[in-house]
C-alpha cells in the first residue's frame, strides 16, 4: 500500500464543476505526473470543502490544512511548484476565511452525534480500501462467520433500529416478516429517491460513503435471505450514481457482493435503478414499480411488498439511512446503539435544516433533543437576529409548529402527537417575517404537482386546495372557504390511496390550527401581517423621507414611479406590480411596504 506525504481533496461538488473542478483536477494530475510527484501526492475527490459559490473550484491540502479557492487551471503548475516542491504556501490562492464551515468536514456543531455521517469528508469514497480502515465490512464478516440470520434480526431488534424513510416502523419487524414468506427469490431495495424540496441527507451519504449503504444492505439480505438487491436513485443525483457504481463494482471485485461471499455460501448482487425523479417514488410501492420498468404509481396494501414486491416476490425495503446504520449496530452492539435517543425512539437522525436559521446544512443528532436545540445551539438562532415563528418538520407532508412546541422532543410519537411527523428528515425554520398562508399555498403547490394522478382525491382534491389557498394570497377569499379547507383536509387525508395524498393536507391542517388569524386576517381584512402577498400589499413613498434622488425611478420595470429630481417621487398603484424593487434599492427607507383594505 502506498505511503504519500500529502493528500490533496477536490470538490466535486455540482456548483463547483460547472465552474470547472474536473478540468483543475486534471490539471492537478497532469502537473504532478510531470513534476514526478504522482507517488508522494495523492488527489482525491470529496463531495464539498467550503461554500461553492463562494470558493468554487477548491481543494484542500493535508496535513497542512490549507484550504485553496476560487482556482482555474492556469494557477495549477505555480501551486504544485510552490506548494509540493517548495514546500511554500500560496497565499495568493488561499481562501479567505476563518474556519472550513462544511457541516462534514468541520468539526460537528454543538450537540451532534455523528454515526450515519462518521465517514462523510473524512475517507475518498472512490476507495474501497479508505472505507476498510475504518472497520469496513467487518461487520458483514461478523454477520455471514458468526451471526445466523435470525442473530441478525435479533441483534437490530434489540438496538431499537427504526426505518428512517419516514413511518419509522422496526427494521427488524420488517425484515423478520419479509424472511418469513416461503417464497423465492427474495428481494432487497433501497430507496434513495429523497424528494422532499430542500433535503439531501441520502444524496450526501450516497456522494461520501456508499460502502456503508451497501454493506448493510448485503447484511439486510442475508438477514431476509434476498439473492438481488436494487438502489433505487434519482437521476437528478449524478455523483451519487456515479459513487455508487464505482462501490458496487469494487466490493465485487473485493469479494464483499457475488457469488459466495466470505465462502460461506452466501450469494447476493446489487444494480442501481434510476429515477425520473417522481416525488411520489419514494412510496416503496410505487419505487417497485418503477424498478419494474413501469409507471411509478402505488398500489393498494395488502399485500404488502413483503409478501409480493419486485416481481411479485417477497421484497424488504428501507432506506439510505437506515442501512447505512446496521454495520454500526453490529460492530458495537445492540446495547451502544440503544443508549441513544429516547425509549421509542433510539440512536441518531440526520436532518437537512434549512430557512430563516444561521446555520443551514447537514447535521445528525440523538432522538429525544429538543426543537430549541436545534434551532439555537445546532442551528445558531434565527437570522439578522428577527424571531422565531414556526418551524416545518416531515418535508411538504409534514407540520408547521408554533414557539409552544420548541420544547418538544425530537422523535416520532411527539411529533405526531403535536400534529406533525418526522418524515426523511426535512427541517424548514421559519422567522417572524414568514407569512403561514403562503407557505401552505408553497407545499400544497409542490404536492399538488407531484401527485401521480391515479386516485381522484389526491389528483382533484389537492388541486382545489391549491386553488383555494391561492384565492386566499390573492384577497379573494370569503370566510366559506375556511370551511371548505376543513373539509377537503379531511376527505384528501382519508380517502387517497398512498402516503402522498393521505399526507399532503398536513400543512394546511396544521397551519390553520395554529396560525388561523393570519387566514382570517387574509380574508376578513384583506391584509396578509407577513407583508408577503402580494396582491395585499402596495408601496408608498414618504414624503418627508424620500430625497428625490430617483434611483427607485430609475429601476421600477414597469415606469410606476414619477417625480423630479430632488423632489419626493409617487407610486402609482395602478402600475404598480409589486415587485419590491423600489424598496430594495432605496438607500434612504423611503419606501414604506403596507398591507390591507
Amino acid at each position: 500500500m502506498a505511503f504519500y506525504r500529502s493528500h490533496v481533496l477536490v470538490s466535486v461538488d455540482p456548483e463547483c464543476l460547472k465552474r470547472g473542478a474536473h478540468e483543475v483536477l486534471d490539471a492537478l494530475n497532469d502537473e504532478l505526473l510531470a513534476q514526478g510527484l504522482l507517488d508522494e501526492v495523492q488527489v482525491l475527490e470529496t463531495s464539498r470543502i467550503g461554500d461553492p459559490h463562494r470558493f468554487g473550484p477548491d481543494l484542500l491540502v493535508y496535513p497542512e490544512n490549507v484550504h485553496y479557492a476560487n482556482l482555474d487551471v492556469d494557477d495549477i503548475p505555480y501551486l504544485v511548484e510552490e506548494h509540493f516542491l517548495k514546500g511554500r504556501t500560496v497565499e495568493k490562492f488561499r481562501a479567505q476565511e476563518k474556519a472550513i464551515s462544511d457541516e462534514e468536514l468541520g468539526a460537528p456543531k454543538p450537540k451532534e452525534v455523528r454515526i450515519v455521517l462518521r465517514n462523510c469528508g473524512k475517507i475518498d469514497p472512490h476507495n474501497i480500501e479508505d472505507y476498510i480502515a475504518e472497520d469496513g465490512y467487518s461487520a458483514l464478516a461478523r454477520a455471514l462467520t458468526e451471526l445466523s440470520p435470525e442473530q441478525v434480526i435479533d441483534e437490530v431488534a434489540k438496538s431499537g433500529l427504526r426505518g428512517r424513510g419516514g413511518a419509522g416502523f422496526p427494521a427488524a419487524r420488517k425484515w423478520q416478516l419479509c424472511r418469513q414468506v416461503a417464497d423465492n427469490p427474495k428481494y432487497l431495495t433501497c430507496n434513495a429517491d429523497e424528494g422532499d424540496p430542500g433535503a439531501f441527507m441520502n444524496r450526501r451519504v450516497l456522494e461520501s460513503d456508499p460502502h456503508s449503504v451497501l454493506e448493510g444492505m448485503v447484511i439486510a439480505a442475508y438477514a431476509i435471505g434476498a439473492s438481488m438487491g436494487y438502489v433505487y436513485c434519482r437521476a437528478e443525483y449524478p455523483i451519487a450514481v456515479q459513487n455508487l457504481n464505482i462501490a458496487i463494482a469494487q466490493a465485487r471485485e473485493f469479494g464483499f457482493l457475488g457469488q459466495n461471499i466470505f465462502g460461506t455460501g452466501f450469494s447476493f448482487d446489487l444494480e442501481v435503478r434510476m429515477g425520473a425523479g417522481a416525488f411520489v417514488c419514494g412510496e416503496e410501492t410505487a419505487l417497485i414499480a418503477s424498478i419494474e420498468g413501469k409507471r411509478g404509481e402505488p398500489r393498494p396494501r395488502p399485500p404488502f411488498p413483503a409478501q409480493k414486491g419486485v416481481w411479485g416476490k417477497p421484497t424488504n425495503n428501507n432506506n439510505v439511512e437506515t442501512y447505512a446504520v446496521v454495520p454500526q449496530i453490529l460492530l458495537h452492539g445492540a446495547e451502544w446503539y440503544a443508549s441513544m435517543g429516547t425509549e421509542k425512539s433510539k440512536g441518531t437522525k440526520t436532518f437537512a435544516v434549512a430557512g430563516d436559521v444561521v446555520n443551514t446544512g447537514l447535521i445528525e443528532v440523538p432522538f429525544g433533543i429538543t426543537l430549541r436545540e436545534v434551532v439555537y445551539d445546532v442551528g445558531g438562532g434565527i437570522k439578522d437576529g428577527k424571531g422565531f415563528k414556526a418551524i416545518q418538520t416531515g418535508g411538504p407532508m409534514g407540520g408547521g409548529l408554533t414557539a409552544e412546541h420548541l420544547d418538544l422532543p425530537l422523535d416520532y410519537e411527539a411529533l405526531t402527537a403535536a400534529g406533525s411527523m418526522m418524515g426523511s428528515g426535512g427541517l424548514i425554520v421559519m422567522d417572524e417575517e414568514t407569512c403561514m398562508v403562503d407557505m401552505a399555498r408553497f407545499f400544497m403547490e409542490f404536492t399538488q404537482e407531484e401527485s401521480c394522478g391515479k386516485c381522484t382525491p389526491c389528483r382533484v382534491g389537492t388541486r382545489r386546495l391549491l386553488e383555494l389557498l391561492e384565492k386566499i394570497c390573492d384577497g379573494q377569499g370569503v370566510p366559506q372557504d375556511l370551511n371548505t379547507l376543513d373539509d377537503l383536509c379531511h376527505e384528501i387525508t382519508q380517502n387517497s390511496l398512498c402516503g402522498l395524498g393521505q399526507g399532503a393536507p398536513n400543512p394546511v391542517i396544521s397551519m390553520m390550527k395554529h396560525f388561523r388569524a393570519e387566514f382570517e386576517a387574509h380574508i376578513y381584512e384583506k391584509r396578509c401581517p407577513a407583508k408577503v402577498c402580494r396582491a395585499l400589499i402596495h408601496y408608498r413613498i414618504e414624503e418627508q423621507t424620500c430625497t428625490g434622488c430617483t434611483v427607485c425611478a430609475r429601476n421600477c420595470p414597469v415606469e410606476a414611479i414619477s417625480g423630479a429630481r430632488r423632489q419626493a417621487h409617487v407610486i402609482d398603484l395602478e402600475k404598480c406590480i409589486r415587485c419590491g424593487i423600489c424598496a430594495q434599492v432605496c438607500n434612504f427607507n423611503a419606501v414604506a411596504v403596507e398591507s390591507g383594505k
